[in-house]
């Protein structure tokens, strides 16, 4: 079975497709853009089982080691799983390796030290949405939020965090964008580029360490001897694309939601107070994420009726699980007031999204200031020509022409 994942109607709503599949099974044999066979997963019970289970593995490069990756890829596909020397990142490993990553970089990402950074993170939306309302104002009204805003916002707040200087962003950003899209061809260069890049960066940090996230991560390493140089660069990898793509499609498809349901953003503008909490009605409704990264069994199991050998991927369809009729009741629709506990937006399990926290609160601002400083904020073009980025692991917009000001 396969799903038209490249077709523009797909990339556009995937859900009338994910909600055929639910109707047929909640896991189902199934073959990705990149030839890969796995078993897909579309059920949210079957979902959340998978995003724990003791039986499968992050570890995809072991899966490679083992041949199970090979075997699996159909005649013609493309294998796009060059690691390198970004790849040993917290996201795919398995305890206890994971374990000693993840405590590394939780103890800067926990929800008490990323509120202090609220200031800074307050300060960069306001600036950044002075430049796009001049933009405006010269350009009639409107402006691209994207360029304008959502794609700078994220890598404001991580230069911040990490300590990176906005001349190293751009080349990191584009190569971050290749790199989740479907180029499964130039993939392998397109880390090591990344990599190289990472590498060049954590050598100046060394040479003059400050107060941030990458120094501290270096003095880990040097100190602690608990990072190898390796994990470090695949750990500062982890960071900038995870913390990019997730907050920069989280606003996108949140303001797209509220411009398609005008009640709902009627309701948040009465009552700001509500944004915090519709933020994880949003990240259930349509979240950044089309699915989660791949994880292998290490043994048979049995998963929503079905037999999950030795060696097969598994595949969890976050969109398809979250938007589950079973667990949610009204599925498609939004509803900005609704208990969406539970819900699958930032995972499950031991490989919840370390950064949520930060992500939160970055999403509750821009909103809070786009909402509070343009009450006549809109979408300027009609949604049926907004265009999708040809990605099946995050789903984005590539333009959100907005009018700041009506009329």
């Amino acid at each position: 079975m396969s799903l038209p994942m490249m077709d523009e109607e797909f990339l556009t709503n995937p859900y009338p497709a994910y909600r055929a599949l639910q109707e047929q099974g909640p896991v189902h044999r199934m073959l990705l853009p990149s030839g890969l066979r796995v078993w897909a997963v579309v059920g949210y019970e079957e979902s959340r089982s998978a995003l724990s289970h003791p039986s499968l593995s992050k570890d995809i490069d072991a899966s490679v080691q083992l041949g199970y990756f090979d075997r699996e890829m159909s005649t013609g596909g493309t294998p796009r799983l060059e690691h390198g020397s970004v790849g040993r990142h917290m996201l795919n490993m398995d305890p206890p390796d994971h374990t000693r990553l993840r405590k590394l970089v939780n103890k800067a990402l926990t929800a008490r030290s990323v509120k202090k950074l609220e200031p800074v993170i307050e300060a960069i939306s306001t600036e950044l949405l002075d430049a796009a309302e001049q933009r405006a104002a010269a350009e009639g009204g409107v402006v691209d939020l994207v360029e304008e805003y959502t794609a700078q916002f994220p890598v404001r707040v991580l230069g911040h965090l990490l300590g990176i200087g906005p001349e190293h962003f751009p080349v990191l950003v584009s190569l971050t964008a290749a790199i989740m899209s479907d180029d499964n061809e130039n993939a392998g260069a397109n880390m090591a580029e990344f990599g190289r890049h990472l590498g060049e960066l954590i050598g100046r940090k060394r040479a003059e360490p400050a107060d941030d996230l990458v120094s501290a991560l270096i003095q880990a390493r040097d100190e602690e001897e608990r990072l190898s140089d390796v994990e470090l660069v695949s750990t500062l990898f982890l960071m900038v694309v995870a913390g990019y793509e997730t907050t920069v499609n989280m606003i996108g498809h949140a303001l797209r939601a509220l411009f398609n349901h005008p009640e709902q953003l009627a309701a948040l503008r009465r009552d700001p107070g509500l944004i915090a909490a519709a933020n994880e009605e949003f990240l259930r409704y349509e979240g950044p994420g089309n699915r989660a990264t791949l994880r292998f069994a290490t043994e048979p199991f049995e998963l929503g009726g079905v037999q999950v050998g030795t060696g097969e991927y598994v595949s969890v369809l976050l969109g398809a699980a979250n938007r589950d009729g079973a667990q949610f009741g009204c599925p498609h629709a939004l509803d900005v007031t609704r208990s969406t506990a539970g819900h699958l937006g930032f995972g499950h399990g031991i490989h919840y999204c370390v950064g949520a926290p930060l992500a939160r609160l970055e999403m509750e601002v821009a909103l809070r200031h786009l909402l509070g400083r343009f009450p006549d904020l809109e979408l300027a073009v009609p949604d049926a020509d907004l265009r999708w980025r040809r990605s099946f692991m995050m789903q984005g917009l590539e333009r959100l022409p907005v009018r700041l000001h009506k009329g």
